[in-house]
């Protein structure tokens, strides 16, 4: 595995935390017998399988740009349909009934024509029901964006926020408003109880915080910056009276029809 691919042992270490916004959104879809169902930024494909669960007889394409999470698709759920395709830059052939993803477009620029590409994918009824995390609305965010400008990391780090794309849900109702019928559009806040502050490190360890560690080049380096984030963790996220800590995750969600 290419050393800044994603690590899916690490991403699946908190599956039931990552996994309850994909059964969420998956509830509010109202489509019935959809024929053919695409899951965009599909990770190791633990989210996909709630769309197997709901649609048992549809037909269910996985697609990612990471070569290791579609690899361990292919070992976990070998009788599914899995690509390596990234959405911003390669053609999606065909025509689906729902395109669903989960907490991927903040890795892919311009949402606006991007949810054009989504509207283009649909068949006449289809919808696409999407989850995204506002990350720089939570505590943890804004702090590694506060870490990532100290001097020390600034020449490395430098530009790394420009690679996600988090817009708020106005900018979302106006850009689905101009290419759909119908919209659903709501916010989550998830707590999740974890063991302890570490384990928010580690949580987003394999998300959030990967494209900071990505650009340091020694241990040390990433060391350091873990550790200064974990300080900063310590502060926003208190331990509870039995130890554990509550980590609120916000999360938005918008469900569109043609």
């Amino acid at each position: 595995m290419n050393k800044k691919d994603w690590n899916p042992e690490l991403y699946l270490k908190f599956d039931r935390e990552r996994i309850q916004p994909s059964i969420d959104l998956v509830s509010h879809i109202s489509f019935d017998n959809p024929s053919r169902i695409i899951d965009i930024g599909c990770g190791p494909g633990n989210s996909t399988q709630i769309l197997v669960q709901r649609w048992p007889d549809s037909e269910i394409i996985g697609i990612d740009n990471s070569q290791s999470m579609i690899e361990r698709a292919r070992k976990d759920y070998p009788n599914q349909g899995w690509q390596i395709l990234n959405v911003g830059t390669d053609e999606i052939k065909g025509n689906y009934d729902i395109v669903f993803s989960n907490a991927t477009i903040q890795w892919i620029p311009n949402h606006y024509q991007l949810l054009k590409i989504f509207h283009n994918l649909l068949t006449n009824k289809g919808v696409i029901a999407i989850q995204l995390p506002l990350f720089w609305d939570m505590p943890i965010g804004k702090a590694i964006l506060r870490i990532a400008a100290n001097s020390r990391w600034f020449s490395v780090t430098k530009g790394v926020s420009d690679l996600f794309t988090i817009h708020d849900y106005s900018f979302y109702y106006n850009s689905l408003s101009e290419l759909y019928h119908s919209i659903e559009i709501w916010e989550t806040d998830y707590f999740h109880i974890l063991d302890s502050q570490l384990s928010i490190l580690e949580m987003i360890r394999g998300a959030g915080l990967k494209p900071y560690l990505d650009r340091l080049e020694t241990d040390i380096d990433k060391k350091d910056f873990e550790e200064t984030v974990l300080k900063e963790i310590i502060i926003d996220y208190p331990l509870q009276e039995d130890g554990k800590v509550l980590f609120p995750f916000k999360r938005l969600f918008f469900i569109a029809g043609k």
